[in-house]
């Protein structure tokens, strides 16, 4: 018979997952540095107890908020490209939903994040107990069933042995580049604490391997056959390509054919900006020079991407008749994405199989002067937007679809002191942060600022979660980041609504002694949907921070000023409050000097951010309205765009 330890699940689990390495070309790593966990009463005294009696090499770090503590994790893990990661542990019921916006985060940008909220009785004995989720048609069901909808693995550990087989399930799911996401393992309390005689062997050392699989040849084939027709193709560099660490084997393939790359929003960032065939992001949020190439090109070639509609523009933004897709991906279910050639395998495999195979056509793009054209464009309109300056009246902001922008501008004004466009503001952000920065974003006008305009300055200094959108990911997020790289500056460039929305593990860096960077463009609004509201024919409805007007009864009142610098102060921050270019060149300049995190508060015009390139994005308008206007937006830009968009 087998060697047994008798332990309870809390500790058996503990101890399993100090065992767990990833090994990805021939490098071994430990797959969890530590667990963050805030402590109630479904989870203190069960895998609490375990952490403090013997946590191993496990590093256990605590969280102010469930959710902003499960977004360091991602953060963590994103910023490692998906080599090493977090678990997280909650008490029962709101401490556990407060996880489940962070678990769908994780999953929809497929970054391994393990979740453990603690769970009610499985023996029911104490039903309800307290922060229970009673419901009379099912008793079995939880909070944590919520967690089901939301995870790529999903399971209750309602006896002691359950665990053994879960757990091996969920590394599974972890460890797979084309699975990965958030992994759910409910622990009811009672069961947490309960001693089984586990088998040694399920202690044993396990490393989960990354392999690059290969594609088949007949999918190379197809690609080659296809490719080969064409004389404008351009490459799509997405998260696949940086997770799969294949930047080098994606550069040499661009330079060997003469194909020209947009990038989306978690590639961006991984081979340098300043790379002639670099023409920056693409898509919805996309620049003019990717956006410009893209709308001609009658070949596209993405890797590692899931063809999101920011990525596609909702599938409009390749207008060729001719257009066909070669899909790149480790994926299945994302490389048969827009109806094109699945070419199904790591990355860097398939890269290299497919140069070699189309090396031996000797084709070549069909480019003469338009790539490098688009390119001195683009950097021309970010040298331009950069160094924009507020004029007074005849000031016309990018998003110019606010006729009341002189007057919204003019209180902003007076009641700030400041004029400072948002585009200036990340100009100087750019230009001065340093070559080794991390900036971290998430949510707002900002991810779209940065894809059009952001020119990163090292690799793995872009980290941006667009896959959710999430507010409130940026400032918890950069912990994460920085606890990955703890050398670096890192900088969360974050709105006032999304600060607002969460940012609990900043008081957190200060306890951590992790020093992180927090930027909040403040311009009183929640300035990306309040665009997209006006630019679809509405008004400024319920986006924007004001009082409620006495007089009539709505929140049309004055702006609702906000003191960011005093709040970052009260955590111990060292803050600066910034009116102008030149006060944040020297406010950002300072902060590099300071050893705890800092906070500095801009003020910033609102709707002065990055407008579109060539871009569309599909919104629900109403087919029916009052208003003519619109009507006319209706009409005119929606039937025809959707009726031009791909029907995949």
């Amino acid at each position: 018979m087998a060697k047994t330890i008798r332990l309870t699940v809390a500790q058996a689990l503990v101890k399993f997952l100090n065992n767990q390495y990833i090994e990805f070309d021939g490098k071994e790593t430990p797959m969890f540095e530590g667990v963050f966990g805030i402590f109630g009463h479904g989870n203190v005294v069960g895998i609490g107890q375990a952490l403090e009696e013997d946590p191993g090499h496990l590093i256990v770090r605590m969280g102010r908020n469930e959710q902003g503590m499960a977004h360091s994790a991602m953060g963590f893990a994103k910023q490692k490209r998906r080599k090493q990661m977090y678990a997280c542990t909650s008490s029962v019921g709101p401490g556990a939903a407060n996880m489940i916006v962070a678990a769908a985060t994780a999953t929809a940008n497929c970054i391994p994040v393990l979740f453990l909220p603690g769970d009610t009785y499985a023996d029911r004995q104490p039903d309800p107990v307290l922060q229970q989720m009673e419901q009379p048609s099912n008793l079995s069901i939880t909070t944590n069933d919520a967690f089901k909808a939301v995870c790529k693995y999903w399971d209750r550990i309602t006896r002691p042995e359950i665990l053994m087989q879960a757990a091996i399930h969920a590394m599974r799911v972890l460890a797979d580049p084309a699975e990965t996401g958030a992994v759910c393992l409910a622990l009811p309390q009672d069961v947490e604490g309960e001693a089984y005689d586990y088998p040694e062997y399920f202690f044993k050392k396990r490393v989960h391997h990354i392999d690059r699989p290969r594609p088949t040849a007949r999918a190379i084939q197809e690609a080659v056959e296809l490719i080969k027709t064409k004389k404008k193709p351009i490459l799509i560099f997405g998260g696949g390509v940086k997770y799969s660490e294949a930047e080098e084997e994606f550069k040499a393939f661009a330079e060997k054919f003469g194909i020209p790359f947009g990038e989306t929003q978690a590639g961006k960032g991984t081979i340098d900006w300043k790379h002639p065939l670099n023409l920056g992001g693409i898509g919805e949020t996309g620049c003019l020079g990717a956006n410009t190439i893209g709308a001609d090109a009658d070949c596209v070639i993405g890797v590692g991407t899931r063809y999101t509609d920011f990525t596609t523009s909702s599938k409009w933004l390749f207008q060729n008749p001719d257009v066909d897709y070669v899909n790149i991906n480790v994926s299945k279910f994302h490389a048969y994405k827009m109806d094109g050639i699945q070419v199904v395998g790591d990355a860097k495999a398939c890269l290299e199989d497919l140069q070699a195979a189309l090396e031996q056509t000797g084709w070549k793009a069909g480019y003469t002067t338009e790539v490098a054209e688009a390119k001195a464009k683009n950097d021309a309109e970010i040298d331009r937007i950069y160094h924009l300056d507020y004029t007074g009246k005849d000031f016309v902001p990018e998003v110019d679809d606010d006729l009341d922008f002189a007057k919204v501008s003019e209180e902003f004004i007076k009641l700030t002191g400041s004029s400072l466009p948002q585009t200036r503001a990340l100009g100087v952000v750019n230009e001065t942060i340093g070559e080794h920065a991390v900036i971290v974003g998430a949510s707002g006008s900002l991810p779209g600022d940065l894809q059009r305009a952001f020119r990163p300055t090292c690799v793995d200094g872009y980290h941006v979660e667009y896959g959710f959108s999430c507010m409130g990911y940026e400032v918890n997020a950069a912990l994460g980041v920085k606890y990955a790289e703890p050398d670096k500056e890192v900088y969360a460039l974050v709105g006032d609504g999304a600060y607002m929305m969460l940012h609990s593990e900043l008081p957190q860096s200060i306890a951590e002694h992790k020093k992180i960077n927090v930027i909040v463009f403040d311009n009183m609004t929640n300035g990306c949907i309040n665009n997209l509201e006006i630019g679809h024919g509405q008004g400024s409805f319920g986006t924007e921070f004001r009082f409620r007007n006495p007089e009539t009864g709505k929140l049309d009142g004055g702006f609702v000023p906000v003191d960011f610098a005093m709040n970052g102060a009260s955590y111990g921050c060292k803050t600066y409050t910034v009116h102008s270019a030149d006060e944040l060149k020297a406010a950002l300049e300072d902060a590099k000097k300071q050893t705890v995190s800092t906070l500095i508060d801009v003020k910033v015009l609102p709707k002065t951010m990055v407008h579109g390139y060539g871009d569309w994005w599909r919104v629900g308008v109403a087919q029916v309205s009052k208003s003519q206007k619109i009507q006319d937006v209706y009409q005119n830009i929606m039937v025809p765009h959707f009726e031009k968009a791909r029907k995949y």
